[in-house]
């Protein structure tokens, strides 16, 4: 497995800082099947963790233990300092979880349902306000409109609302922006942002969409065969993985392409030679989509 240090106190060896995750050896099997096979990671505060992987790879199954929703076959997790398979409703209140996809409470008018889930929390936690919260997710012009009149963008802004209204410690996102428009896109990942960073809330997020995922997290983790193959920055797996890199410049009006594993030492030497004469110069790196394939890949061709 490709292990990497972390931000926010995550060691390569050792215990995190604010631990809010800690999963050691988690198994999980469905007869003679081990979906899991020793799953092992840590989060802590603010954090931000992708959890990618192909279908099939254990990634849904992973959550729902995290979230108490499913029993596990074997191994240590530990979720806010506390056992998930134990958690009570006090635990729970300091959970947020924003599923694929949900379909109910159609007649509610938004800021109502809003306002009714948060008193949910009010014996545990303060919620967020309701107008608030309807502003920080978009929906203040839609606030009054019933929810079945929402269109599919504006339905999974309100997921979101009710996933956050509880001011969660940690925050459970799956496929969080599925339906939504570049611009709320954009205003989403702000708000992960501002969640992470001003509110301390560690999030685990799971994506298809690996562009998400590198503006997103502070760690990607990749699950594949049922354990974690890869755990670092996007940053530090592309250099872990060595990529090739593509090299652009023009020279005397000529458009010229390099492919190179050695991208420093080619811009040196290509200086060196041709001096001012460069000119349009573009380094590409592979990105986190090229360093996901070839780990995939590499996982594979070793079984």
């Amino acid at each position: 497995m490709t292990t990497l240090t972390g931000p926010r106190g995550v060691a390569r060896q050792g215990e995190p800082v604010d631990a809010v995750l800690d999963v050691r050896d988690l198994r999980m099997r469905y007869g003679s099947n081990d979906v899991l096979a020793g799953v092992t990671f840590t989060a802590g505060r603010g954090e931000v963790l992708a959890l990618l992987g192909p279908n099939g790879a254990g990634k849904t199954t992973t959550i729902e233990i995290l979230e108490g929703f499913r029993m596990r076959s074997a191994g240590q997790v530990s979720v806010l300092g506390t056992d998930p398979a134990r958690g009570d409703e006090a635990w729970r209140a300091r959970l947020g979880v924003v599923l694929q996809s949900w379909r109910d409470h159609a007649k509610w008018r938004v800021a109502e349902l809003i306002e009714h889930i948060g008193t949910y929390y009010r014996d545990y936690r303060e919620p967020w306000d309701t107008g608030e919260l309807i502003a920080a997710v978009g929906l203040t012009e839609h606030a009054r409109k019933r929810v079945g009149r929402l269109s599919g963008g504006q339905r999974r802004r309100l997921d979101v609302a009710i996933g956050i209204v509880g001011r969660p410690d940690l925050l459970f996102l799956d496929e969080p922006t599925v339906g939504f428009d570049p611009e709320a896109r954009r205003e989403f990942h702000d708000l992960v942002h501002r969640l992470s960073d001003d509110e301390d809330t560690t999030i685990l997020l799971t994506t298809h969409d690996l562009d998400e995922a590198e503006k997103l997290s502070d760690r990607i983790l990749i699950l594949a065969g049922g354990s974690i193959i890869a755990d670092g920055s996007p940053d530090q797996l592309s250099r872990e993985m060595a990529s090739e890199a593509e090299v652009k410049w023009t020279r005397d009006g000529q458009r010229f392409i390099h492919t190179t594993t050695e991208a420093t030492k080619f811009v040196h030497d290509l200086f060196r030679q041709y001096g001012d004469e460069i000119a349009d110069l573009e380094v590409r790196r592979g990105g986190l989509e090229d360093t996901y394939m070839a780990l995939v890949r590499r996982f594979e061709e070793a079984r």
